[in-house]
């Protein structure tokens, strides 16, 4: 130690010869510090089993291992590569600063290096700790300042860690080559396999792409690489790590690579219909406030944090949902049809499915669709697209048409009105609603909607109507209960408005007369719908859309919420994050009602009439279910959102192209098929749950006339349609 500092006190050039005039006095080393900034780690996201890898996220890909669980042929063989007299010196070799002095005066330029695995161990965290440009050249640069600055440090961090300490943490920051840092990222990506199992002859292989990764690649090259790996092997033998025999035996071995692609970000996730969850995992990730002050921050913890994150994803749920989409709409479709689950009194996502390829590559798609349906010369957003169809994102969705009337429902509801409010209902209604000369369903100043049909006309109570979908029942209870308490209930259910027409109808001056909401012209996403149902589902509880389970950080820790608590117990960022938004006998009547939608029939004996819009559901499913049909004007969008007590599923098709090219009838079946398989897929092998009915004054009134004690049911309503 006394010569390397005596050797640090001499004109730079002296010591090392790279042509430096200024003194190492000029150097404040008593304020120079290695940073302690841990290394960038890879960030994993798995599906709800916690083994299944989605994708990862990370700037650098390494997972931080300990020396424990690297095979001890890795030590051995950087040893060999790098710095033979590793465990002799004290963080500077001598007799390498030496040799590297005679061999660069002999060429005249920087022939050779004297770095110690010490030393470069030091320049890779002043890399990483770099947080300008300026600052990363400074830590890399080929200068003489450089070189004792890493000489100062390298003597220092000999002082505070033990050798094995030194070279654990080389291990885990040292570029491999193919975006693997560290060694247990590099064993991944070239063997397939934990670095605790790599053999001699590839720990040797590994070891010589430090110096040079993209000139002894394997997969580029392998004569070069078998030739970098044989001499340091033959350098094993010379230092004692391995007997001549072994050596011999390795070195007759082939380089036999299992070469992966590890998955990054939501583009290369390891199913390509998994992207559209991942992004909606991301887009929530970057809106927490546990993980930093911006979205930016945020996503950068998540590309170096090392977090292991386990999702609400259901594999196989996944699985089923995507056949069911696209057993119904081919990805080479020009609509989009897709579906959303969600647990209910969780929140949990558990599957996103559309008939949709997630890639930003859109070079080959197909052609935009007019009004009719006839391909122009514009390209459309598929099969390809990273749209954010299903919801999570910025996208404004889609008009849900009647699935909307649940929020007047629930209003009036909410108001006291009972289940049983008749209201006769003609095929045409003139509302107290204004709307322009001109405009659809107008007649003179006034909005005048219809029914779908004839058969609808009479007198209608919320079970027949909502399960019949009487557009001129639903306007007039909107009139009862208030338009603008129907969009407040939409918001406290979780929705959204994104579009300009849409926030400005929502707000405060405009609502109350927003009559057309009921009816659902409002754009919307399958999450939000899903969630919104799912609330009634779980009596009321609202509870935010939540893609993750766990997520802990490098260390293990579940990961708690900026400033939450719930009182003295921390509150963790995966955890649900529920609140009542109407009151559980609100939402039972309201579930009540959309029992008649699914062919199951209400629970109270209200009448749902002798036919519904979507009678086929509950045979289909075969255990209690709710739900509401959809559909747009003109059928430009079809709908179907189908509940139970366990699962929530929302579906849709839609050409999101060009709103105006409509689906057609021939289509508007389909979302409810594939919402009621997915159900009925999600659902088995489950303990059947039954809702909770209403109390018969919410379902007929305090002077109204509940069922007598004894009587008999009513029937399940016909599955006959009009």
């Amino acid at each position: 130690m006394g010569v390397v500092v005596s050797a640090l006190a001499l004109p730079l050039a002296a010591v090392v010869g790279f042509g430096v005039k200024a003194s190492v006095d000029q150097l404040d080393s008593q304020a120079q510090h290695l940073p302690d900034v841990p290394p960038a780690q890879t960030s994993r996201v798995y599906a709800a089993d916690g083994t299944t890898l989605i994708s990862q996220f990370f700037d650098e890909n390494r997972v931080r291992t300990r020396l424990a669980d690297i095979s001890p042929n890795v030590a051995q063989a950087i040893v060999a590569a790098e710095d033979a007299r590793f465990y002799d010196h004290h963080g500077v070799d001598l007799k390498g600063i030496a040799r590297a002095f005679v061999a660069n005066r002999r060429s005249g330029q920087v022939a050779q290096g004297a770095s110690t695995l010490t030393m470069q161990y030091v320049r890779n965290v002043l890399r990483d700790s770099a947080r300008t440009p300026q600052e990363v050249q400074a830590a890399t640069e080929q200068t003489g300042a450089r070189k004792v600055r890493e000489i100062q440090l390298a003597v220092a961090v000999e002082q505070k860690l033990s050798k094995n300490e030194i070279l654990e943490r080389y291990l885990n920051v040292v570029y491999f080559g193919h975006q693997a840092y560290g060694v247990a990222a590099a064993s991944q990506v070239y063997f397939s396999k934990s670095p605790a199992n790599l053999t001699l002859p590839e720990a040797a292989m590994l070891a010589g792409l430090v110096q040079t990764p993209s000139a002894y690649d394997p997969a580029g090259d392998q004569t070069v690489a078998t030739n970098r790996r044989d001499y340091i092997i033959d350098r094993m033998v010379e230092l004692h790590h391995v007997t001549r025999t072994v050596a011999d035996e390795a070195k007759r071995q082939p380089i036999t690579l299992h070469l992966s692609e590890p998955p990054s970000d939501c583009v290369s996730t390891a199913e390509n219909n998994w992207g559209f969850f991942c992004d909606l995992f991301k887009s929530w990730w970057s809106d927490q406030p546990a993980f930093g002050s911006s979205p930016q921050e945020r996503l950068s913890r998540l590309r170096r944090g090392g977090y292991r994150i386990v999702t609400s994803l259901d594999v196989a749920l996944q699985g089923s949902a995507q056949r069911n989409v696209t057993a119904k709409e081919p990805t080479s479709s020009t609509y989009a049809h897709g579906l959303v689950a969600i647990e209910p009194g969780t929140g949990r996502v558990r599957a996103m499915a559309v008939n949709r390829v997630y890639s930003g590559d859109q070079s080959h798609n197909g052609p935009l669709a007019d009004e009719r349906g006839r391909p122009t010369k514009s390209l459309a957003n598929y099969p390809n697209t990273v749209n954010p169809l299903l919801g999570g994102g910025d996208l404004a969705g889609f008009q849900a048409g009647s699935t909307f009337k649940l929020f007047t429902m629930l209003a009036a509801l909410d108001k006291g009105m009972p289940l049983a409010t008749s209201i006769y209902s003609p095929q045409k209604y003139r509302s107290t609603y204004l709307s322009g000369v001109g405009e659809p369903a107008s007649c003179g100043t006034n909005w005048c909607p219809s029914n779908a049909t004839a058969a609808m006309t009479g007198k209608q109570t919320m079970w027949s109507a909502f399960g019949k979908s009487v557009n001129t029942y639903f306007v007039q209870l909107e009139q009862q209960a208030g338009a603008d308490q129907a969009v407040a209930m939409a918001e406290r259910l979780g929705l959204r408005w994104r579009t300009g027409i849409d926030k400005l109808q929502a707000s405060p001056e405009k609502a109350a007369g927003w009559g057309a909401f009921t009816l659902g012209v409002a754009d919307t996403t399958p999450l939000e719908m899903a969630n919104a149902y799912a609330t009634i589902a779980a009596d009321g509880s609202y509870c935010e859309p939540l893609p993750v389970l766990s997520i802990t950080d490098v260390d293990g820790a579940p990961v708690i919420t900026s400033g939450a608590t719930a009182g003295d117990r921390p509150v963790e960022v995966a955890a649900p994050r529920c609140q009542e938004a109407v009151r559980p006998e609100v939402a039972r009547a309201a579930v009540d009602a959309a029992r008649c939608v699914t062919g199951y029939g209400s629970a109270t004996s209200g009448t749902c009439g002798d036919w519904s819009t979507a009678p086929t559901v509950y045979p289909l499913v075969k255990r209690p279910v709710a739900g509401k049909t959809g559909t747009t004007d003109n059928n430009r969008a079809a709908w179907f959102v189908g509940i139970t007590p366990s699962l929530s599923v929302a579906s849709f098709i839609a050409d999101p192209d060009n709103p105006l090219h409509a689906v057609g009838a021939a289509n508007h079946d389909k979302p409810t098929r594939s919402a009621a398989e997915t159900l009925r897929d999600g659902l088995a092998n489950t303990p059947v749950r039954e809702f909770t009915a209403p109390a018969p004054t919410t379902a007929y009134g305090p002077g109204g006339a509940p069922p007598r004690r004894g009587a008999t049911p009513a029937p399940r309503p016909s599955t006959k349609r009009p």
